[in-house]
């Protein structure tokens, strides 16, 4: 009889998976680069041809199913999957710029300005935002393995999933506020860290009382 695999073995193949995915997606945008920005990525943004956006919003879509995917396959219960979820999307994050950093030198720094997702409408920031984001990502994700692990009772309240939700809207209202700007071919404007640090703080206060209170509760 096969033994379970153990979350040590899970963990890793996760991560290599995530390092995996992003040089993959960072090797695509190496390509896109070559093509649109010969002598290196700068805004203002160059429109693409519209049967080609279609096709990148499609490889954004199927980034997130992949990574949706591995998670459904690695986890056993929601909590998992989930967890599995932020960690593989953390890693494709953080790995993603590490590649693009091995191939191209590029970010020159964590200021560097991107363009992080198509979908409804441009996201664009510093590249130390979304580092930001996938770094918590992954801590939580540890965090919420080792209570599964423990065998604590996972649950979250209706409020604290509200509050959950609402720091995620508030991290991306914060990548798209410009957004019309940007389509419109113009410069960035000064990112509103304001908004996202709110929204990044809020997320982490919520989740450090969740994570204190299950602790308590299984105690």
């Amino acid at each position: 009889m096969k033994r379970k695999a153990t979350l040590r073995t899970i963990l890793f193949w996760v991560w290599i998976y995530g390092i995996a995915m992003a040089y993959f997606e960072s090797a695509v945008v190496v390509y896109l680069r070559a093509i649109y920005y010969p002598n290196g990525f700068v805004f203002p943004l160059k429109m693409i041809p519209a049967n080609l956006a279609v096709i990148e919003i499609g490889r954004e879509v199927i980034t997130m199913v992949m990574l949706l995917a591995v998670s459904f396959l690695a986890g056993r219960n929601f909590w998992q999957r989930l967890s599995f979820f932020m960690m593989s999307f953390g890693i494709w994050d953080i790995f993603y710029y590490f590649w693009l950093k091995v191939f191209l030198g590029w970010p020159a720094s964590f200021l560097t300005w991107d363009i992080l997702y198509l979908i409804p409408v441009p996201w664009t920031g510093p590249v130390l935002a979304p580092v930001l984001v996938s770094v918590t990502m992954i801590i939580a994700a540890f965090l919420i393995l080792k209570l599964d692990r423990k065998g604590a009772v996972l649950s979250a309240a209706k409020w604290e999933w509200t509050l959950t939700g609402l720091s995620a809207v508030l991290i991306v209202v914060s990548f798209i506020f410009d957004f019309r700007n940007i389509v419109h071919q113009g410069m960035p404007r000064p990112f509103h860290w304001g908004i996202f640090w709110t929204g990044l703080l809020l997320g982490i206060g919520v989740f450090i009382r969740w994570y204190y209170r299950t602790i308590r509760k299984s105690a």
